[in-house]
């Protein structure tokens, strides 16, 4: 079995809207940060020259979002309330949603925007079959290649509420993506918005969610990587952070040999 990687990195040396902090203690810094940790909680002496080399372990302290990097949106993440009842945290979500038999669709070609139901029913033509219930749907807009710039905020597809409650028609209940937001660009949106006037325009994706529950995965990476639209397993299980509506993931995928 072949296990490919489709995850991106959180790095706080890149270009993100929310900056990534991350402080590095060496293993130096933890052998005198455990000697003063001693003395002052416990009163003990302990001379970190008596570890080996003198030193003892690392730690990392990072602050960063949930939307950083690789993550599942929970339910709670598109509003406080839902007409399917309450939106559950990413802690109470069902492990068996995030294991499943996955399908990549190209959304390579697709312009700047909104892709809609049409844009999918043709990439279920060119693969041959539609989802199955429960398949882990992800779209390749080829904006990973341009992620750590500003650029990966700004232009990429995302999908209109017809292409997502198709989705969810055909029992899919996580939906990925390789962009920065499952929904156009804010820039975009914003941009129709003021042109039209029409609300509708305006996270149509995340809002369908407070009318029925599904997931997101968003900032995936190498899903050019995959064998073919089908025939590989995705497993994108999400860290289980108390009341948060969203939570990171190794997102990869196991393909058979």
């Amino acid at each position: 079995m072949r296990i490919i990687d489709l995850s991106t990195p959180i790095d706080a040396g890149v270009w993100e809207p929310n900056p990534v902090e991350h402080e590095i203690m060496s293993p130096a810094e933890g052998g005198r940060h455990m000697a003063e940790g001693m003395r002052e909680r416990y009163g003990l002496e302990f001379d970190p020259a008596d570890l080996p080399g003198g030193e003892l372990l690392s730690l990392d302290t990072v602050k960063l979002t949930t939307h950083t990097g690789t993550h599942v949106d929970a339910p709670s993440h598109y509003g406080s309330t839902a007409s399917y009842g309450e939106p559950r945290h990413i802690d109470r979500m069902p492990l068996d949603w995030f294991v499943r038999p996955g399908m990549v669709l190209d959304l390579t070609s697709e312009p700047v925007g909104a892709a809609g139901a049409d844009v999918l029913r043709r990439e279920f033509d060119r693969i041959g079959r539609e989802p199955q219930p429960m398949d882990i749907v992800m779209l390749n807009t080829g904006a990973d290649r341009i992620a750590g710039t500003p650029k990966y905020f700004t232009d990429f597809v995302g999908l209109d509420a017809s292409a997502t409650h198709l989705l969810l028609d055909l029992g899919v209940k996580v939906i990925g993506t390789d962009a920065f937001s499952l929904d156009a660009p804010f820039t975009h949106m914003i941009e129709e918005f003021r042109r039209t006037g029409d609300r509708d325009v305006l996270w149509p994706a995340h809002f369908v969610g407070r009318e029925r529950e599904y997931c997101q995965i968003e900032r995936l990476a190498n899903l050019d990587a995959l064998p073919g639209g089908t025939g590989f397993t995705v497993s994108c299980l999400p860290v289980k952070l108390v009341n948060a509506g969203a939570g990171w993931a190794r997102a990869v995928a196991f393909v058979e040999e």
